[in-house]
């Protein structure tokens, strides 16, 4: 069973709080830990936080200004009709998980996904793959609409036009709606921070969440100790993969010498001269201090160090 919730006059700031209700199709692969622009951590800062945020990016734009386009093209290629729903879905038999769909498949029990992608990320959809965030998403429209099939489709920026199919899953669809129901349970409800997943999105929301250090204050340090020697032994690691790295560089720099180009029937180096300009703003403080002030901008962030008692 699904409810249905009409977004016909809803604006978008309402569009936005709406989705802080429960859990989205954009949601579920960061809660599943598959999305690599994402986080369980950054989900959870977007469904309890109060204030909405509007997003803007050049990505956005153009992934909804090209949605009409990609839906004709998947039309074009399979002769199926598709239509747009002006509603948001919520699961009757788990309402944490919502969903707000791109397109319904006329005459079949099938929705559609519409994605524009890079042509950098061209070799995520090769040879029928789709990036694991997407289908996860697909999937959670199946969970909350109860429709047994979910199309994606994809305009590759410059390169080409494709589409997968995506059948119903009962393993998959039950083990997305145990992690999803255990993160809405045990995080969103009770305000429960999820555990970090070492991904640049957690570092942001830490940022976010714990941006200024109170002065001279201090906590005992319960339960890190092996995990902070783990980490010595991490660093030790990758000094050591480093220094054999540059080893490596510096041996093709010297077979190479002054040229500015070296190929194989593998790989293609280059050694290039390249020319950039940078503020002295040493000098700058020196000789202008005030010029320097008036153009000089200060930033605050947190340093984390780790050192042996």
């Amino acid at each position: 069973m699904v409810e249905k919730m009409s977004l016909s006059g809803v604006s978008n700031a309402e569009w936005l709080r709406l989705r802080k209700s429960g859990i989205g199709g954009s949601d579920a692969g960061a809660i599943c830990g598959v999305n690599p622009y994402s986080s369980a951590m950054k989900a959870f800062r977007d469904k309890t936080r109060e204030e909405v945020e509007e997003q803007d990016s050049e990505a956005v734009r153009i992934g909804h200004d090209l949605e009409d386009y990609v839906a004709q093209r998947f039309t074009e290629a399979t002769g199926l009709k598709v239509r747009k729903s002006n509603f948001m879905y919520r699961s009757v038999e788990h309402p944490f998980m919502i969903a707000d769909v791109d397109r319904l498949v006329v005459g079949e029990d099938a929705g559609l996904e519409c994605k524009t992608a890079s042509a950098y990320n061209a070799d995520k959809w090769a040879d029928g793959n789709i990036p694991l965030h997407y289908i996860m998403q697909c999937y959670h429209y199946m969970a909350v609409t109860g429709k047994r099939v979910w199309y994606i489709a994809a305009v590759i920026l410059g390169r080409e036009f494709t589409y997968r199919k995506l059948e119903w899953d009962d393993d998959l669809i039950e083990r997305l709606i145990s992690i999803e129901e255990d993160f809405w349970n045990h995080h969103v409800v009770p305000g429960i921070i999820p555990p970090p997943d070492g991904s640049r999105a957690c570092d942001e929301v830490l940022e976010q969440y714990f941006h200024t250090a109170r002065k001279a204050s201090a906590i005992e340090l319960v339960g890190f100790d092996e995990k902070l020697r783990r980490r010595e032994e991490i660093l030790g690691f990758i000094t050591e993969l480093q220094e054999e790295q540059k080893q490596i560089e510096q041996e093709v720099k010297l077979f190479m010498q002054d040229n500015e180009l070296a190929s194989s029937n593998a790989f293609r180096v280059s050694w290039k001269n390249i020319d950039s300009t940078k503020l002295d703003t040493k000098r700058i403080k020196e000789e202008c201090p005030e010029l320097y002030a008036d153009y000089g901008k200060v930033s605050h962030s947190r340093r984390f160090e780790v050192k042996a008692a």
